[in-house]
């Protein structure tokens, strides 16, 4: 017992902390507002006002085992568990669209309702399933050849296209953007042709515009879409939240409102506030102050996860961290911007900050192999 207590003292010896501050700043900051988000209208309605801020706690607790977990096994025997990994994601992803199995929520047919009354959204995990599964295959290219082979890539590009099609069915497209994200950084990054970036990018951009033309996006996203090229179009119904948005960030000023004292926050104004537009509620009651002070969380997070990135020799943890930085940047950028009007309203949460336990599990998951590979690089 003492020999395994000494084991884990070593462990988070190990861990690079400023990595691990950051995320636990962001964690405290999410907790106060998720509780100032629900708080006031659950009291109002006769329930729970600790409701949320409860299943939050729980959803981090879970999520730091996950994390810890993920860090225990070195991440260079994960290579022989990946086939596993992915074939359990994609599961996942076709029990979602099974009758019966899947739930409908927001118009998205994303998640499985588990005992205890959690819902579990599958597409989150299966970013993890995808990342390692294309650092496995681009890593043992670059190993066994000076040059990617272009069947390499190909190899890589299908273990990623499989999830995100069964994602795009439900559909679920800010999930498909992320993981795209992922995947071009990590071509980018493994030495392959720069072709392959270039026409992933165009393929990108051909495959929104046959999704718009062929139905594949719902009424309800094209009007997403429209209402952030236009937000006067349909102010109270497509325009209503990306307006409600801008107005409660706006009135948070330089200082803020206070916490828990945000009138468009206790009005419930937003809807949604608790989870993808978490960074409403910073803005009005923290302010510029407050929401700059979670900008620099963000960016000491992604300098450490850079700094890891660029120590480790091993190309597969490399990957790993690049695809785990490109999910984590491209979620906050688009979280952020859908917030404030600068990016169409995709329904993303913020890494850290928003309230659910998929996303949550998936974050914490995220940390726990960038800290598995800083442990095993040093």
């Amino acid at each position: 017992m003492k020999r395994k207590t000494i084991g884990v003292r070593r462990n988070l010896a190990d861990y690079d902390r400023w990595l691990a501050l950051s995320v636990v700043a962001l964690l405290a900051i999410g907790t106060l507002l998720v509780y100032a988000a629900t708080r006031n209208w659950f009291a109002s309605q006769g329930l729970d006002p600790q409701y949320y801020l409860k299943r939050h706690i729980l959803n981090i607790i879970i999520g730091v085992l996950l994390s810890y977990g993920t860090t225990l096994i070195d991440y260079r025997l994960l290579r022989a568990y990946t086939p596993i990994l992915w074939g359990l994601g994609v599961l996942s992803l076709i029990a979602v669209l099974v009758p019966g199995v899947g739930s409908t929520i927001n118009g998205a047919k994303s998640w499985i309702a588990i005992p205890g009354g959690f819902q579990l959204q599958p597409a989150e995990l299966a970013k993890i399933s995808v990342i390692i599964g294309m650092s496995m295959l681009l890593a043992e290219g670059s190993d066994s050849r000076s040059d990617l082979d272009d069947r390499d890539v190909l190899r890589a590009i299908a273990i990623a296209a499989i999830p995100m099609l069964l994602i795009i069915m439900q559909p679920d497209l800010g999930e498909v953007l992320i993981i795209s994200a992922s995947v071009i950084s990590m071509i980018s990054v493994s030495g392959a042709k720069s072709r392959w970036v270039v026409g992933l990018l165009l393929l990108g951009v051909l495959g929104s515009f046959v999704a718009v033309k062929s139905g594949v996006i719902h009424e309800y996203q094209l009007k997403r879409l429209q209402s952030f090229v236009n937000p006067t179009a349909d102010p109270q119904q497509s325009g209503y939240q990306l307006r409600q948005s801008r107005i409660t960030i706006g009135s948070g000023g330089v200082l803020g409102k206070g916490l828990f004292n945000g009138p468009q926050t206790n009005g419930r104004f937003v809807p949604e506030q608790q989870t993808d537009f978490i960074f409403t509620v910073a803005g009005e009651e923290l302010g510029f102050v407050g929401s700059g002070f979670i900008l620099l969380c963000f960016g000491l997070f992604f300098f450490r996860a850079f700094m890891i990135a660029r120590r480790t020799q091993d190309m597969f943890g490399r990957l790993v961290c690049i695809g785990v930085i490109a999910w984590f940047a491209f979620q906050t950028f688009e979280n952020i911007g859908m917030a404030m009007g600068l990016m169409p309203m995709t329904g993303v949460p913020l890494p850290f900050l928003s309230y659910g336990g998929s996303s949550m599990f998936a974050n914490l998951i995220g940390l726990g192999l960038l800290q598995n590979v800083h442990v095993r690089s040093r």
